[in-house]
């Protein structure tokens, strides 16, 4: 019921979540390209990323950045 009474209503909420799920692979791609990776893990990453978007999105953000090589 809470969803009612919000301005805009569960469509607003709806519009914010797709939002979410179109940006976050969107922002992990670019994060993947614009960093160094050892190996083909880049390309591995944006394999992930393309055929699985958003848990790919969510698995680089947890797993995906602790594998890239600071310059």
């Amino acid at each position: 019921m809470l969803l009612y009474a919000l301005p805009g209503g569960p469509e607003l909420i709806l519009i914010l979540l797709a939002l979410l799920v179109l940006l976050l692979p969107l922002w992990a791609l670019i994060s993947i390209l614009k960093n160094n990776f050892e190996g083909s893990n880049k390309i591995i990453w944006v394999l992930v990323v393309l055929f699985l978007p958003f848990l790919g999105a969510i698995l680089y953000f947890t797993i995906g950045r602790k594998q890239r090589i600071n310059s």
